[in-house]
């Protein structure tokens, strides 16, 4: 069955749309061993409103924050627009479009809270928030895993299932899935890019590869 990476829907919009290039995890309290494992090299991209939290999305990137409205179906029409301002005020949809699948290029561990600044140009979080997510779990590392993503030809709609909820990195998706479509980055720009990602993540001290 098709694997898929959950992520919030502003973020999976993000990198199906190029202005996200990078995944900040730890592991969520419904992952195996309680932390994060890249299990699988390339993955659809789930996206979910499980926890988005509208407060912690850089000011530039909100207006997304409706768009990203578009990846889900809701049997009543879309949520009322004060529910974006609400954190967690956006309920479950019905099903989820799934119009992206990515390939994890590189995979890194780190500790250091300017190595997660100095990142912050290929993520649409608040630089806090980010740096949150490094705190969490302060003994664990936080793994920074670098993502080239592709646009499906169609996008597909999936069920949104009970089993999906909760803090989780991976899903089994209950239908056919085409690894198909157009990298969204050219090689190019995507050349340019990953060269910069990891000329940070080489300054770094801490930073410690993970070999597949």
């Amino acid at each position: 069955m098709p694997i898929a990476f959950k992520e919030w829907a502003v973020t999976v919009r993000a990198l199906a749309e190029g202005e996200q290039l990078l995944t900040l995890r730890k592991g969520g309290i419904r992952e195996e061993h309680k932390h994060f494992r890249l299990d699988h090299d390339r993955f659809f991209l789930y996206p979910t409103f499980d926890h988005q939290r509208n407060d912690v999305i850089r000011e530039s990137h909100r207006p997304e924050l409706r768009r990203a409205l578009e990846e889900g179906v809701w049997p009543d029409g879309d949520p009322p627009p004060a529910a974006l301002t609400q954190d967690g005020g956006i309920p479950q949809p019905e099903r989820v479009r799934i119009r992206a699948w990515a390939e994890a290029v590189a995979h890194y561990t780190v500790t250091d809270a300017r190595v997660v600044e100095a990142l912050s140009p290929y993520y649409v979080w608040t630089s806090d928030y980010a740096e949150k997510r490094l705190n969490w779990k302060h003994r664990h590392p936080l793994h920074v895993v670098l993502l080239r993503a592709y646009r499906i030809p169609r996008p597909v709609t999936v069920r949104v299932r009970d089993d999906f909820g909760g803090c989780r990195s991976w899903l089994e998706i209950q239908r056919d899935l085409p690894f198909e479509g157009t990298p969204v980055l050219s090689d190019d720009e995507f050349t340019r890019a990953t060269a910069q990602i990891e000329a940070i993540l080489d300054a770094a001290a801490d930073r410690v590869p993970v070999l597949a």
